[in-house]
């Protein structure tokens, strides 16, 4: 049986972070072969600067396995304002209006079922497909022009003192960064319980949306709903261990993370053998792999935005 609540215990070992993810002096920009999320990482070096955190996040965690387990979304559907901040040192980085609206247009189809792909879920997976029935609206666009060639996973793209952007009313706003991180880092997120300074998604501009910049096999906005869906609460799908726990109960146990697009099925070597739901946006395939989040996932995101959930500033 999966856990159901973080030990803080476990969350305050000694984390090693790694070093391309946290120095945007030794930070590369070579192709992306291999999705890349740097969700993980940034999470571990919080957890080990603020000794808080950790608690903080069990707290959280016991409140949703509450609320998934007796509560309901009380006013309906979420609709979340979404603040993007570009920052380019290139032409090429500061990407268009329309750019940006395709990938809010994405994440509309993705959180509410739309996706041209969503019946493509196997048999096997059909009763576990969920639509999430969150929607999402672009508020505002700010642009600013820096110096820097690229930013890592420090935050610096959030503080206007570092050079880059502060968030704007991160209690009731989605703020997403569109920046060049390097390190063959596509995109990362802070989960619930992290500081306000800081709340938010990153993106790299070759990563986000359909259109102008975006690259394949990542050109299908999948980054964004990835790490939307790590800012809502949802783990990696392997739980970042082998055979790791991602806090889900209808979520098929992973050896690790997957690759490319699989030919399904494809069968775990964790204890029952199960098929693994690669297409699931938790997990590291391409963007033409990714295309469901289960119901169990959609009734752990629900839970922040329930009233005293980490994310209630959002409910209408």
């Amino acid at each position: 049986m999966k856990k159901i609540i973080l030990s803080a215990v476990a969350c305050m070992m000694l984390f090693s972070c790694q070093n391309e993810s946290s120095d945007a002096s030794s930070l590369s920009t070579n192709a992306i072969t291999q999705r890349k999320c740097a969700s993980q990482d940034v999470l571990e070096a919080q957890l080990a600067a603020d000794p808080t955190l950790a608690l903080r996040m069990n707290q959280i965690e016991q409140s949703i396995q509450k609320t998934m387990l007796t509560g309901r979304l009380v006013n309906g559907k979420i609709e979340i304002p979404v603040v993007v901040n570009v920052l380019y040192k290139t032409a090429e980085e500061n990407i268009s209006d329309a750019q940006i609206q395709s990938q809010i247009d994405v994440l509309n189809a993705d959180f509410n079922a739309g996706n041209s792909d969503y019946n493509d879920v196997p048999a096997l997976f059909s009763g576990d497909k969920a639509n999430v029935g969150i929607s999402f609206v672009l508020e505002t666009i700010n642009r600013k022009s820096t110096k820097k060639t690229s930013w890592g996973t420090r935050d610096a793209m959030k503080s206007t003192k570092k050079g880059g952007l502060d968030p704007t009313s991160p209690s009731n706003k989605l703020n997403m960064w569109v920046c060049t991180i390097g390190g063959g880092i596509l995109g990362y997120a802070q989960f619930p319980g992290g500081k306000s300074a800081t709340d938010g998604v990153v993106i790299d501009p070759n990563y986000f949306g359909l259109s102008g910049t975006a690259n394949a096999p990542y050109n299908l906005g999948r980054t964004a709903t990835h790490e939307v869906g790590h800012w809502m609460n949802l783990r990696h799908i392997w739980g970042d261990a082998t055979c790791g726990d991602d806090l889900v109960s209808d979520t098929p146990t992973h050896n690790t993370a997957n690759y490319g697009v699989p030919v399904y099925p494809h069968y775990s070597t964790c204890p029952g053998t199960p098929v693994e739901m690669t297409m699931n946006y938790m997990d590291y395939t391409d963007d033409p792999g990714m295309y469901l989040f289960s119901n169990g996932q959609k009734s752990r995101m629900d839970a922040i935005f329930v009233s005293g959930g980490s994310r209630s500033g959002f409910r209408i």
